[in-house]
């Protein structure tokens, strides 16, 4: 019983920011473990970061540096914020809730959002 709605994304240059927000119904969100994806064309959907009810982040490598997770647990939000973006971070962002403090993969997550596309030009 949990819903998941996602805002934020767009078009942005290389080198550019962009937030993504994440807002959750239900009262139990501060004692979820809220995680990010990201999908391309033909790619397997790849773990991106993740942020736990006390605030312990974890990302790939990939974006270690240049994306930071926050959460506000009083809006039942969470915040994906991408800087210095790169034409590799192009893809279908999805956010997602689970209970499990080590959730990294799909299948570890109960709850999605809708998605939103995320575009870097060149």
């Amino acid at each position: 019983q949990v819903q998941l709605v996602q805002s934020g994304g767009g078009l942005v240059q290389a080198g550019g920011s962009l937030r993504l927000s994440c807002a959750a119904s239900g009262r139990a969100f501060s004692t979820l473990i809220m995680g990010w994806f990201r999908q391309a064309p033909g790619k397997e959907r790849e773990f991106v970061g993740r942020i736990t009810w006390s605030l312990k982040t974890a990302y790939v490598d990939s974006v270690k540096g240049r994306f930071t997770l926050s959460r506000d647990n009083d809006r039942n939000t969470v915040y994906l914020q991408m800087n210095s973006l790169k034409l590799e971070d192009t893809a279908v962002y999805y956010c997602a809730a689970s209970y499990s403090i080590i959730a990294a993969s799909p299948e570890d997550y109960n709850y999605w959002g809708q998605g939103t596309q995320v575009t870097v030009s060149s």
